[in-house]
């Protein structure tokens, strides 16, 4: 993991670049109406070469510390991560840091635009969602010289540390458990794939599993949807309409789990008795819901608290050799499966 005592750019190293003086490149930089276009120009390509952030946060550099921590998120409405970033804040709080938050909504290049606002910001850490990152968002993270964690998911050399669970076991175990059980012909409804490691992670488990048992891969059988109830249920629809001998289904979310168990009410589908629903996240409706929903269980709010303790550890300097923490799942087995 990287720490402060790197070196970055400045404002004097981006006016060299440029050819310019400091006070203009510092005005390009502020897109002052006394720096001409192409002048402008120079110095903002002169920045982009040298990862150059600029300083929005000059009250800080008496200390350089900001004692704020960023947390990217995938989006803000899933509950699951939610519990993980209560469970990072309140580890923190004591500490005397406080977050700043922004959602990326999987994209790659919203990402790194907020990496840069919050690098601007002089953010003392930033967590960030899985791995799928940018190239240019790979550069400013690893010039940043702060600590840098991951999380949710695991990657054997991550930008400093990772901390999760190994969705591929998660989603192997799954399906390994429904063959088990009995079943064949299994579904399997994921999230959209783009840019996002978790989901794709999960689809690789799932065609592992089946592949271990000698199952055939049914593209048929795979359905890739948005994170929402009605997607999932939209998924069920369509896999059963497709597949009449379709005798269990593994969604890699519960909330696709529980749209699927909804439609399964609606056609007065016996669960388990004619097909079976499995999920993945272990949300509270999971065991509330009729029937309750067999899932994978995932220790939300302890790997908060470790991606504030391995934090923490780096801003105190403490060496950590350590760099990849798999904070292991479940298979919880409820009515549904």
């Amino acid at each position: 993991m990287r720490h402060r005592n790197n070196k970055r750019a400045t404002i004097r190293d981006v006016a060299k670049v440029a050819g310019v003086s400091p006070i203009t490149a510092s005005r390009a930089m502020q897109n002052s109406t006394k720096v001409r276009p192409a002048t402008r120009q120079k110095v903002v390509d002169a920045a982009r070469q040298l990862d150059y952030i600029p300083n929005l946060a000059a009250g800080t550099l008496a200390t350089n510390a900001s004692h704020l921590v960023a947390v990217i998120l995938p989006n803000m409405s899933n509950s699951i991560f939610a519990d993980t970033l209560q469970s990072i804040s309140d580890s923190l709080r004591d500490s005397g840091y406080q977050l700043l938050v922004g959602y990326s909504d999987n994209s790659p290049e919203l990402e790194e635009s907020l990496v840069r606002t919050f690098l601007s910001r002089r953010a003392d850490a930033i967590v960030l969602t899985g791995h799928v990152h940018s190239d240019q968002t790979n550069a400013l993270l690893k010039s940043a010289a702060i600590p840098i964690v991951e999380m949710w998911s695991l990657n054997d050399e991550p930008l400093g540390a990772c901390v999760g669970i190994s969705n591929f076991d998660a989603a192997y175990s799954m399906t390994d458990y429904l063959f088990g059980k009995g079943h064949r012909k299994i579904g399997f409804i994921g999230g959209l794939l783009e840019n996002n490691d978790r989901t794709q992670s999960r689809l690789d488990g799932y065609r592992a599993a089946l592949m271990a048992h000698n199952l055939p891969i049914d593209e048929s059988l795979i359905r890739d949807v948005p994170f929402e109830f009605e997607d999932g249920a939209r998924a069920m629809r369509e896999l059963l309409s497709n597949n009449n001998s379709l005798d269990a289904v593994f969604a890699a979310s519960d909330i696709l789990a529980l749209g699927a168990l909804l439609e399964c009410n609606r056609r007065r589908l016996r669960v388990p008795g004619d097909i079976a629903v499995a999920g993945f996240d272990d949300e509270r409706l999971a065991k509330l819901i009729k029937p309750s929903l067999t899932t994978i269980g995932v220790p939300r709010r302890a790997i908060g608290e470790k991606v504030a303790g391995v934090v923490l550890a780096a801003l105190r300097g403490e060496a950590e050799t350590q760099r990849v923490f798999d904070m292991g799942f479940s298979l919880v087995e409820r009515e549904s499966a």
